[in-house]
This record gives structure tokens, sequence and C-alpha cells, in this order.
């Protein structure tokens, strides 16, 4: 976790992708390190009250946490700030942690006021509550398989006022008719597991076994169930390996959802992709924008002023004139 106690936005420079250490991994190191891989925790762009090694005043908790210290179970779990302090996401100390794919994602997507949105495998519910802090959205519904990181979600929203605006529920996504009827949402997001059964070593974690591997689900079944949940013009959005990205095409077609937008992410400039960032329209008409290449970091080892700017949008709402 990042101990600085500085605002967000200025300790940016400081956090890695790979190496959160606070430090640039070695030069000769960092095109060997998969940013899919290693689904690293943004560590340095959250902060705990455990991990600072300091309280929060009791005006203040009483003010903005509404009681955290009874949500978070302080043994096993952190309540780590996000975005600026905008959010507090709800966490295991060392089970699954949301990573920065989560980010990117949230602000490659592009919602409408009033637009009902669906999150297919929430997790730790960072992406739905980031997106119904940011917009001006319908209902915002997230479906978790995992009834543990549901109903730590489910706490997150609460600490966060947001429970008249997000819902978590526990689902399973490959029976998506028992999560809701068809045609329901505008928009759908998702960011699967990226490895295949049977690829690479199985985390003994259960919940870092289930968000990294395929076990309750690959990108077939999370297609289909956006394409279930989708109204007509619906959008789908997600971030994938860009390995893997023709899965992901063929299996939107297969299902009438039209790629429209891709961009793909490298870690630095000169580098393979590593992953794509993907919009998609239910029954939408072919044609396909494919954007500049978004790049993490400089060739100074820092983040890139793009992705700077990135997490200052984020950390900006666009109820307040940010993004």
């Amino acid at each position: 976790m990042g101990n600085d106690g500085e605002a967000f936005e200025n300790r940016i420079p400081e956090a890695r992708i790979g190496d959160f250490s606070g430090s640039p991994a070695p030069a000769a190191e960092r095109p060997q390190r998969r940013l899919f891989e290693r689904k690293a925790r943004v560590s340095s762009l959250q902060r705990s009250e455990e991990a600072q090694g300091r309280k929060m005043s009791s005006t203040r908790r009483d003010r903005d946490f509404q009681g955290p210290q009874d949500l978070a179970d302080q043994s096993d779990e952190t309540v780590d700030e996000v975005l600026g302090g905008r959010l507090r996401i709800i966490q295991k100390r060392r089970g699954y942690r949301f990573s920065i794919d989560s980010l990117l994602l949230a602000h490659f997507v592009r919602l409408r006021q009033g637009d009902d949105l669906l999150d297919l495998g929430t997790g730790s519910g960072i992406l739905a509550l980031i997106l119904a802090d940011r917009h001006r959205c319908g209902k915002a519904l997230g479906i978790e398989i995992q009834e543990e990181l549901a109903a730590m979600a489910t706490r997150s929203v609460e600490i966060n006022a947001l429970a008249g605006r997000v819902e978590i529920r526990p689902g399973d996504l490959r029976r998506p008719e028992t999560i809701c009827p068809p045609c329901s949402f505008d928009a759908v997001v998702f960011n699967p597991p990226y490895r295949r059964l049977g690829s690479g070593r199985t985390n003994p974690d259960l919940q870092k076994a289930v968000a990294r591997h395929e076990i309750e689900g690959g990108a077939a079944e999370f297609i289909a169930a956006a394409a279930h949940a989708l109204r007509e013009g619906g959008r789908v959005y997600t971030i994938y390996p860009a390995m893997r990205m023709a899965e992901i095409l063929c299996r939107m077609r297969s299902s009438k959802i039209e790629p429209k937008r891709i961009r793909v992410v490298h870690s630095r400039p000169g580098g393979a992709g590593m992953f794509a960032l993907v919009e998609g329209v239910m029954r939408g008409r072919e044609e396909l924008a494919v954007l500049p290449p978004l790049f993490i970091y400089g060739e100074g080892g820092g983040y890139t002023a793009e992705m700077s700017a990135i997490f200052g949008e984020l950390s900006a709402s666009r109820h307040d004139g940010g993004g």
C-alpha cells in the first residue's frame, strides 16, 4: 500500500506496474513483465489507514466512512482510499485486490445520462463504484459469483453512500437468465479472468484463482451474459490481453455485438501491446475505430503525461465539472 499520505494526483509518478515498490523496474526486466500476468495490485494508487499507521479523526470517520470499523474486518481487510479519496474500497489484506486495468477500463467506458449499467464479475465493486460516482447513470448492478466478495463489495457501496444507486448481488453469469431479464441494460462492463484453465500456476488462494483463471467462466460466458442483458444499441466494454484480442472480437460478433472501438495498452513506447480495451455495440453497424495506443510508462520510467491525465480525470467527478 502507498504510505506517503499525499494526494492521489501527487503520488502518480511513484506508482509502477509490475513493481509497486516505488522505484522503476530495471530496464532489462521491464519488457518481460506482462501486465495481465501480474494482475498487480494498484498499491501506490490506494491508501489504507492500517498501512499509513495512523487513525482518522472520529469526526471524519463518522461523516465520511459511516462506521468502517463496523464494516471492515480489521484483522483481514483494509479500507483503501482511491482516486484522491473520492472512493473507499474494502479489500482483503492478502486475497483478491483490484488492479490498474480496472482503472483503465473505467476511464474507457462512455455512459450517457440515465444509462442502466451491469458490471459482470464485479469483484471489489471498483468499476461499478467509479462509474456510478463519475456518471449520472441509472441503476448500476454488480454481479459476483463469490459470495464473500459480493458481501464485501456491498459494504464498500455503503461506506461510499451509494446504496441508492449501486446494488451488488451474488450470481452466476454462466446462467444469465438468473441475473436479469433479457434486454435490461444499456451498458455492460467486465474485466474477466485472463488465463485459461491449465495455463500457468493456479493460485492456492481461491479468490485470486477465480479472478485470474477461467474457473467460473471465461470470455465466452461473459460475452454471452452481456448479449443477454443488453438492449438494442447497448454497449459492452472490456479489457483483455492483447494476445487474445482475436477471441474477444470473434465472440462479440458471434453474439451480434459489433466491435466499435479498440485501444491497445503498452507498457512503454517500443514495447508490445499488453492489453486491449474494447467497446462493442449490440447489433451495431460495421465500423471499427482503432484508437492511438496508450503508453503506461515514459522513457524515464515514470507515468506518461496521458496516464497522469487519465488518473486526474478519474479523480474528478463529472458532476463537479471534471472528466
